[in-house]
Formats: C-alpha cells, structure tokens, sequence
C-alpha cells in the first residue's frame, strides 16, 4: 500500500514565502496537501500562494512573526479556521542571525536568535498539539542544521538555537508517540535559500555562481541541493508513509555530515 500522499491533510508551512519553506510547500500542495503558508512578507506570502494555485493547489496564507508569541498563536488559528484541523505542522522560519565570537555576541542577539529559531517552534508545538493528541493523529517537522549535530565558529546563537530545536523534537516525541502523533528534525545542508544566497554573494566576492560553486564542494554530492529536493524529504516525514519514523534528525545534505571524503 502506498501511503506516500498528503491528499487532503492541512499542514501549515512557516517561513513559507520563499527557500526551503515555499519549496517544500509546492511539493506538498503538489502531493494533495491544503498548505497554510506563514511568513512575514506578506507581498511574498501573496506571491507563493498564487505560484501553487496555478500549479492546481490549494493554498492560502497568513502574515505573521513568528518571533512574536501572539503572531503565533494568531497563524494557527486563522489557518484551522480556513482549512480545519491542523494535520501536519513544518516548523521552518528561522533566520542565521549575526556571526561573531562569543566574546563579540551581543546578549540581544542571541536573545532574538533563540527567540525565532526556538521559542517559535515551542509555541507553535503548544498550540497544535492538544488537537492531534485528541484526534490521535498528527504529524511535526522542526528544521534544524547541520548546527544541530555540529559546532560552527563565530555562530553561537544560531548554533545554540539549533541544537536546542533538536531537543525539543526529541523531548516532543518522546512524550506524544502513545497519542499516534510524530515529531521530526530535518536538517537541511547546502540548500537553496536566500541565507544560502547571502553567503554565495560573500564567499564568490559579489560572483553569485562562483560562490554557489565553493559553497557546493563542501557536500560530498559536489553541489549544492535544491528546495524541491528538501521538500521531498520533509513531504515524505509528515504522511502516513513514515508513520514509524519519530524522533529523527533527518539530514538532507549531500553527505556531508555522514561521510569523511580520504580520496580524489
């Protein structure tokens, strides 16, 4: 039996007006999937919805900050009263935040990091969570990085947050898995966004393409991974076909955090 659909499910994508949060989005709309985007520009958001509506979704939107608890909360609610019950969540919006040392990072910055990178994710979990456990149904998708499995220099609070988003899922599925419900991490590599733009832009000296390319030899693969392809993955962890797949961190990376390159 092939259970690899999301017909009909209602699944909020947050960060969904661009990067990995619009990719993903597709792919599920794609898949049968009402998709509730949520992001903060809302003439991006307004933009997306219209991109899966002519690809023969179903999709509407809601602009929020997600670094703001009654935005949060606000989202959820405006996404049960258009599409119902919430099936699936993707937890996505995030930001990098400022890189420096730790001697160099501000209190305030780190405050804001963990704030939309963790406390978001926290809330949203709060409020979706009675439903499912109620209905005994239910499916969560945090993304974290691969900073949720390593340390990277000059990025405290990002890496803190993610690590800490790792947790959370973790602390999550342990205690909804007896209710029928799931809790993921997915942790994306080198995948089109626009943070991964900002640091094309840097590392290729303005020379976008030559900086994608840099940035594409850190995965084993030799490239750097599309939304869709992430999408895929974050897709398959929120139906029925990984019903038996909770408490994962999931890696959508070329291989670079599984693989050690000895040879040409």
């Amino acid at each position: 039996m092939n259970n690899f659909t999301l017909d009909g499910k209602h699944i909020i994508v947050t960060g969904g007006s661009s990067g990995i949060g619009l990719g993903a989005a597709k792919v599920m709309a794609g898949l049968g999937a009402r998709v509730m985007l949520v992001a903060r520009r809302e003439a991006r958001l307004a933009e997306a919805v219209e991109e899966i509506r002519q690809a023969g979704g179903e999709a509407d939107y809601y602009a929020a900050d997600m670094s703001v608890r009654d935005q949060v909360i606000a989202s959820i609610d405006a996404a049960e009263e258009r599409f119902g019950p919430v099936d699936g969540l993707f937890a996505n919006a995030g930001a990098g935040g400022p890189r420096a040392s730790i001697v160099d990072y501000s209190d305030e910055d780190f405050d804001d990091i963990m704030t939309l990178n963790l406390k978001s994710l926290f809330w949203a979990m709060k409020r979706v969570l009675p439903s499912m456990i109620e209905r005994r149904d239910g499916a969560i998708l945090a993304t974290g990085s691969l900073a949720s499995e390593r340390g990277f220099s000059d990025t405290v609070g990002y890496n803190a947050s993610k690590h800490a988003v790792l947790g959370v899922v973790r602390s999550a599925a342990a205690e909804v898995a007896r209710h029928n419900v799931r809790v993921n991490c997915i942790l994306p590599g080198v995948i089109e966004s626009e943070m991964l733009t900002d640091l094309a832009d840097q590392l290729g000296g303005g020379n976008y393409d030559e900086g994608l390319k840099i940035i594409g030899r850190m995965a084993p693969q030799g490239r750097v991974g599309t939304s869709e392809e992430l999408g895929n993955v974050a897709a398959f962890l929120l139906s029925d076909a990984a019903r038996y797949v909770n408490g994962q961190s999931w890696a959508v990376d070329g291989g670079i955090l599984g693989t050690i390159i000895t040879g040409g």
